[in-house]
């Protein structure tokens, strides 16, 4: 499993009795987590003294319990990218802390290239693959289906200082974009997708991720260049295993020149207890002159 072990302003504090306690920046939060199986002893202080706790609700949903002021939007940094967040609906905060195992991957994939790479970010969600590939030099195209989220990337951007960098903002279904793209014969480097579950397009289009994962790889490799330098699966679905998407990218991406798959966990490392909290799965095609980190 890789860790996320690299943050300043993040961290997992503990994990129990289905539940997270994090700290992002200053603010304490407590979120649900359905992989949070063991009913080990909530003894952290901060348990009793978060700014917020999410309840879900048995009818679907949740909600926040303020249980100290929470600002209506913050600011926590990785590196250097500065990342603006929000209490949202449905327990989110607008950054995927484990995720920043990935972003480092990319950032020196595309250094070690030492040429310009095209990326393409698919289900791009607040932008940080993105804005990790821009600033490691990577020209990107960033394509999410949600008007309010690529407007959050653009403000991610511009706390980032990587506005003037180059970079389409699309607000658009990823599957009738991709689509597109293959008919207008444009070809990108890379490509990176972290797909929900399930949800609905711009149009009310519905995906679910066990349904249309195998295809939709198939149709996004056409977009691969001549020159590709990685393809990248993100997956938080629990029937989908790191074993599964590598067979997926093993058989549905032919190359030349040749490359490797690989596949793992990522997750978090858990301050009370020095264990990892698994937080999903990634998949990677990469060139056969690729690194790993």
């Amino acid at each position: 499993m890789r860790a996320a072990a690299g943050w300043r302003d993040y961290e997992l504090l503990d994990a129990a009795g289905g539940e997270r306690l994090e700290r992002f920046g200053e603010i304490i939060l407590i979120r649900p987590d359905p992989q949070v199986l063991w009913k080990t002893e909530k003894t952290h202080p901060l348990w009793k003294k978060a700014h917020g706790h999410y309840l879900r609700s048995s009818t679907g949903g949740g909600h926040w319990e303020s249980l100290r002021p929470i600002p209506e939007s913050w600011m926590i940094e990785y590196g250097d990218l500065r990342l603006n967040l929000k209490p949202m609906n449905f327990k989110h905060t607008g950054v995927f802390p484990e995720q920043a195992v990935n972003w480092d991957y990319m950032s020196e994939m595309i250094k070690a290239r030492g040429e310009s790479v095209t990326v393409l970010n698919l289900f791009a969600y607040t932008g940080a693959a993105t804005l990790a590939c821009l600033k490691a030099g990577a020209r990107v195209t960033h394509v999410d289906a949600s008007k309010g989220m690529v407007q959050w990337a653009k403000e991610n951007a511009v706390s980032s200082g990587l506005a003037e960098r180059p970079v389409r903002w699309l607000v658009d279904d990823c599957f009738k974009f991709v689509q597109r793209e293959i008919r207008r014969g444009n070809r990108y480097d890379a490509v990176v997708m972290d797909p929900p579950s399930y949800g609905r397009g711009p149009g009310g289009e519905i995906w679910k991720l066990e349904e249309s994962i195998y295809d939709f790889i198939g149709l996004s490799a056409q977009l691969l260049s001549d020159k590709p330098l990685f393809f990248m699966v993100n997956s938080y679905t629990a029937g989908l295993a790191p074993s599964v998407m590598k067979y997926m990218l093993s058989v549905l991406i032919k190359i030349k020149p040749s490359g490797r798959v690989w596949a793992d966990e990522i997750g978090l490392p858990v301050g009370d207890t020095g264990l990892v909290l698994p937080c999903g799965s990634t998949a990677a095609w990469q060139a056969e002159n690729g690194k790993v980190t």
